[in-house]
């Protein structure tokens, strides 16, 4: 895979033209910034930036601006390549309080293996309903920790969609959740993409977690879909790069509170 060019696709179909958040977001565009915004709970805030060291401050407050009004906290999606070079500082100093960096990681579908079954006594299931998405959320917060519900909220919007923008998938042992992870397909781009792979501490290192890697991948590869990205954490980077995923930048959430300041 060519870093360079898959890195292009990705700023230009995913960052560039992000899709609306169902059931009710919306995006907006700009000369500078381009903006994902959901009123009842999911993702907002700046997805792509074109700044210079000129108008950086100038389209900064603009941003704090147009979320004023905003009651919750909302992000700046910072990537490593991101211009100014100083923009971190800008952010900052802007009120902005950076989370943890994850790498940005894309394969080319072709290029991995997706016929990884399972550890035995292991199914993996797609997500249909109701009880599967509350074993979803609840999972996750297990995993994560916080509240997952906007999660929730949205894979349920999805699923009264023909075709899905979004597939969850359950790792089951016997009755039981075990892992679970979502896979995005962005339609009119190359690009699908990974979220929320988790999978309870006593069935890590197992193999559950290559296996809906795997599962998912090959969901994308049926739906005819390029490239496969992931944000992964520092527990997951290795995983992925070992199963063919190449590291392309950094990402790093820098949050804001909400309000004007």
């Amino acid at each position: 895979m060519d870093r360079q060019v898959a890195l292009a696709a990705f700023d230009e179909q995913i960052r560039r033209r992000p899709q609306p958040q169902p059931p009710d977001g919306l995006v907006e565009q700009d000369d500078r910034v381009v903006r994902s915004v959901s009123p009842w709970g999911g993702w907002t805030g700046v997805t792509w930036s074109g700044l210079d060291r000129a108008g950086a401050d100038a389209v900064i407050a603009a941003q704090v601006g147009r979320f004023a009004g905003w009651a919750s906290p909302w992000e700046w999606k910072y990537y490593s390549h991101d211009q100014p070079p100083d923009l971190p500082d800008r952010l900052r100093a802007a009120g902005f309080t950076p989370g943890p960096s994850e790498a940005v990681l894309v394969a080319e579908i072709a290029d991995l293996i997706l016929d990884v079954p399972p550890p035995p006594g292991v199914a993996l299931r797609a997500v249909v309903d109701e009880p599967g998405v509350e074993a979803l959320v609840s999972l996750h917060d297990e995993v994560f920790g916080g509240d997952h519900s906007a999660v929730g909220r949205a894979v349920l919007a999805g699923l009264a969609r023909r075709p899905s923008a979004t597939t969850a998938v359950l790792a089951v042992a016997g009755r039981t959740p075990i892992a679970a992870g979502r896979v995005e397909f962005h339609r009119g781009t190359e690009f699908a993409s990974l979220w929320g792979g988790g999978t309870l501490p006593s069935w890590r290192g197992r193999g559950v977690f290559r296996s809906l890697v795997a599962y998912r991948a090959a969901l994308a590869s049926g739906r005819g879909f390029r490239y496969l990205q992931v944000d992964a954490s520092p527990d997951s980077q290795p995983i992925l790069q070992r199963l063919g995923f190449v590291m392309v930048a950094t990402t790093t959430p820098f949050t804001h509170p909400g309000g004007a300041g």
